[in-house]
């Protein structure tokens, strides 16, 4: 096990938080599959995703001092305007668009609603460092952190009752191999962030990226160091392979959640970034939630070695 050090590149990834609540809905608010969500929020996710654990989860930051935040998507419950006005808050509160990236999750796209209603509340926290305006969706996105290139895609699209797949738009995919080669080049360790799985098998086939052949292709040829995922509640080690070996994909759980099911019990993951000569060397630490003790604690510990490429 490599030496512990006190210095690198430090981040964190936080997801599926589900923090907003949709006391006082209005019922003309509940048309379509956002009906089907509002009850399973009063049957069962209001229950499961609590805001007091949240809250441990952010006293629990306070040790690390992480440089950035990442959050892989589902903020919201059924993707209403106000959830996302709710969710702006709570991210103001987190730190400011420099200090955290955030891209959507299935949740967010509920129901088809317009962009300028919600979406749009968070494009500081989710645009590509440029001083132009960005209309309508900034995905693709490219965000540059100290060593890292954090590349956003969005696989939030709305889809029937019962399915909470994903799909990364044609745009999307062709742009990704630019920008993976571009930052290659650089030499920065990149660090592709979206909500589903792009590993087959992952998920559920009704909670599926269904376009996950295509995203595999690019990066088998385009190569990433790393890949960071949300939507499975749970953490998640895998990999995609790549013309220069192996890319790791990993998933963390839900940042709110009390744990009926206790493999899902609210969790999250600090990244400490090292860089050498020929390759990168990748602390993972997984912190997990107590409910006796209401804190979170360390989970377990893992040490990378990523080639560059």
């Amino acid at each position: 096990m490599p030496e512990a050090v006190s210095h690198g590149f430090r981040f964190v990834q936080i997801s599926d938080p589900h923090l907003t609540s949709l006391r006082g809905v209005r019922l003309s608010d509940l048309m379509n599959k956002r009906l089907l969500g509002y009850l399973s929020w009063l049957k069962r996710r209001r229950k499961e995703h609590q805001r007091p654990v949240l809250d441990a989860l952010i006293r629990d930051l306070e040790d690390c001092a992480p440089e950035h935040l990442i959050v892989t998507g589902d903020l919201t419950h059924i993707g209403l305007p106000s959830e996302f006005q709710q969710a702006y808050e709570w991210l103001s509160g987190l730190g400011s668009p420099q200090q955290v990236t955030v891209i959507p999750g299935n949740h967010e796209a509920y129901a088809k609603t317009g962009w300028n209603q919600t979406l749009a509340r968070w494009q500081p926290y989710m645009a590509s460092d440029s001083t132009e305006p960005q209309a309508g969706s900034p995905f693709p996105s490219l965000r540059i952190r100290g060593p890292a290139a954090i590349i956003g895609l969005s696989s939030a699209v709305p889809t029937a009752p019962f399915l909470a797949t994903g799909r990364i738009d044609a745009d999307q995919l062709r742009q990704l191999p630019s920008l993976l080669d571009k930052t290659r080049a650089r030499g920065l360790f990149r660090i592709l962030v979206l909500h589903h799985s792009p590993v087959a098998g992952t998920d559920k086939w009704r909670k599926r990226l269904t376009n996950a052949a295509a995203l595999q292709q690019i990066l088998e040829h385009h190569g990433a160091e790393l890949v960071l995922h949300g939507h499975s509640h749970r953490t998640v080690w895998s990999s995609l392979p790549s013309l220069t070996g192996p890319i790791p994909v990993i998933s963390t759980p839900s940042g709110s959640a009390v744990g009926t099911n206790p493999t899902r019990r609210a969790g999250y993951h600090r990244y400490r970034l090292e860089t050498g000569a020929d390759d990168w060397q990748l602390h993972v630490e997984t912190r997990s939630y107590s409910l006796e003790e209401e804190r979170f604690y360390p989970g377990g510990e893992h040490y990378l070695t990523i080639k560059k490429s």
